[in-house]
Parts: structure tokens; C-alpha cells; sequence
């Protein structure tokens, strides 16, 4: 018996010290991405970090002892500084109260939603969008399963945005009310997957963008993209201009803070987890979502009324719903 608890001991030692070294090295780390894009691929899995850094500190203080202890817990602490330096502005954030719209002021509900093309609920995820009452919904993944739910829509939504390309339309965006000019980016020969539509809205004229971002493995190519959205949107007016997609990068990521600065628009998205949800892979079904990677940003015209997340759909996404008052 004896002999058991001792081996059990070490092994929870063992695994203290192992949890604590992985926190702190990949906290550590992640405040690197501030200067590196390889690095910065680490801070999106910041709450796997997190949890590292915790969870090791706990099995320190219960079974080791004096300097060793000290120890383990000092590379804890570490970790679990270098991760607020990360993530708390985005935690904090969330704090912010929402705000009310002023007298008369014209409202837009949308819906930002990565569809998935493997969707394996499309009668239930079509029924969830109508309920909304939507003005706008922007899909991503609107190919495979997913297109059924376009067809869902359609009634309710009899304005949707072309795409003249030959591959590469996975984004739409779907209006209640006339699209009045349009273009989908797909087309102009460079790697960014977006959809742009100006509605002809009852408060006035509105300029949404939706995109779809490739994962930010390996680094680069995501950096690319968004320096290519940030060019492509700088026409607009910003006031009023309304970004939405699926970015695959979370806020907490200093490429999204790259981003958030050279849009020069509000996100309006904040530390609200979106990703994964359902039987997301073939062998793994996500009890919740953990990432936040769906975004809305809109400019400083509009009042954040309302964001919030939807259910869990047939996709491996869940919606993100929000209301703006102009």
C-alpha cells in the first residue's frame, strides 16, 4: 500500500511539473507573437494554455513539498501572467454594458453564420434563422448540406449576393431588403474569400462585408488575408460599414488586434466563443465552444444594442446574432 501511494505521488509530481512547464512555455511564448507570426499561432490555443497553467499549479500545492514546491509554483504563476497579459483586455471587455438606442433610431439584426458544409441539420438550422427575423444573414460553408438552407431562406430573404467566380463562393451574404450594389472578391484574382453588399435599408443605405478566412496553419497566409481585407474595405465609409465572417483567429491572437486597428471599425464580437460545438469532427463531439473566431465589426455610426450566440445547429459553429441601432 505503501509502495502505491508513493508511485501515485510521483506521478502527480510528475504531472505538476510537466503541466507547469507547458503553461509557461507556451505563455511565454505567446507574448512573442507580438513579433513573430509562428508564435502567434499559439495564443489562439491560450485557454488550453491556461488550463496547463492551473491545473498544474493545483497538483503543486497538493503534492509536493517545500522547495519543490516553490518551485512549481513560481513557473505556474509564470504562466498564468504571461496568459492574462494575453487575454484579460478581452476578458475585461466583456464588462462593457450594452447601449440602449437612442429615440427612433432605425435598428439591423444579423446573423453571422458559418453554415458548414457537412451541416446535418438543415430543416432545424433553416427554422432557427427565420425565427430571428433577421434583416441580414452572412453564411460561410453555404456549399454541400448548407445549401439547403439557403433554399429555406429564400423566401424570407429574396435579395442574396452573386458570385461570378468559378470556385470560392462559399460566402453570402442574404437581405429582407434590396441589394442595390454588389461584389464578391472571389473574382479580383487574389486569395480573399468575401462578399460585399450595400442594402437598400429603411434607416438608410447599409455596406456589409462577409468573409471567410483560412486558418492561421501555417503562418502567413491568414496576415495575408486580412491585410487584403483591410485594403479592399478601405473605400467605404467606415461609419457605417458593417465586417462580419468567419476569421479563424480569436482576440486574443496579435494578429486579430492587427486586424481590429487596421479595419478602423469597433469589434463588436467580444470573448464570445463560437467554435467548436457539435459533432464537429468524426470522432470528437464539443460539449461547448471554447474559440472565438466568428467576428462582427461595425463602425462607429452604430450602438451595440445586443450580441449574443446562438444554439447549437447542424453545423460545427454556433450563429452569432447582433443587433446595431444607427
Amino acid at each position: 500500500m505503501r509502495l502505491i501511494l508513493h508511485l501515485t505521488n510521483l506521478f502527480l509530481r510528475g504531472t505538476a511539473l510537466m503541466l507547469c512547464l507547458v503553461g509557461a512555455v507556451a505563455g511565454v511564448a505567446c507574448l512573442g507573437g507580438a513579433f513573430s507570426d509562428w508564435l502567434d499561432v499559439l495564443t489562439h490555443a491560450a485557454p488550453l494554455w491556461m488550463v496547463c497553467s492551473v491545473l498544474g499549479l493545483i497538483l503543486a500545492v497538493l503534492a509536493s513539498r517545500d522547495d519543490e514546491r516553490r518551485a512549481l509554483v513560481a513557473v505556474a504563476a509564470l504562466g498564468i501572467a504571461a496568459l492574462l497579459v494575453l487575454m484579460a483586455p478581452e476578458l475585461l471587455s466583456t464588462l462593457r454594458p450594452a447601449e440602449a438606442p437612442g429615440k427612433g433610431a432605425a435598428t439591423l439584426k444579423l446573423i453571422q453564420f458559418n453554415l458548414w458544409a457537412e451541416n446535418d441539420a438543415p430543416p432545424e438550422t433553416a427554422a432557427w434563422i427565420l425565427k430571428q427575423n433577421a434583416d441580414v444573414v452572412i453564411t460561410e460553408e453555404s456549399g454541400g448540406n448548407a445549401w439547403r438552407v439557403l433554399r429555406a431562406l429564400k423566401k424570407a430573404y429574396p435579395y442574396s449576393t452573386t458570385c461570378h467566380a468559378k470556385y470560392g463562393c462559399d460566402t453570402r451574404i442574404h437581405s429582407r431588403w434590396p441589394i442595390v450594389d454588389e461584389h464578391d472578391f472571389y473574382g479580383d484574382g487574389e486569395s480573399l474569400v468575401a462578399t460585399q453588399a450595400t442594402l437598400r435599408h429603411p434607416g438608410g443605405d447599409v455596406t456589409v462585408v462577409g468573409t471567410h478566412f483560412v486558418w492561421p496553419v501555417p503562418a502567413g497566409r491568414w496576415q495575408a488575408q486580412s491585410r487584403l481585407l483591410a485594403k479592399k474595405v478601405a473605400p467605404f465609409a467606415k461609419d457605417s460599414l458593417i465586417v462580419t465572417g468567419d476569421f479563424n483567429a480569436t482576440p486574443w491572437s496579435w494578429s486579430l488586434r492587427r486586424q481590429d486597428r487596421a479595419l478602423g471599425l469597433e469589434r463588436r464580437t467580444r470573448a464570445l466563443a463560437s467554435w467548436p460545438t457539435g459533432q464537429f469532427i468524426r470522432i470528437a463531439k464539443a460539449p461547448f465552444p471554447v474559440l472565438p473566431i466568428d467576428q462582427v465589426y461595425a463602425g462607429k455610426a452604430w450602438k451595440t444594442v445586443k450580441v449574443e450566440r446562438g444554439p447549437s445547429l447542424g453545423s460545427d459553429h454556433r450563429p452569432v446574432v447582433a443587433t446595431l441601432a444607427r
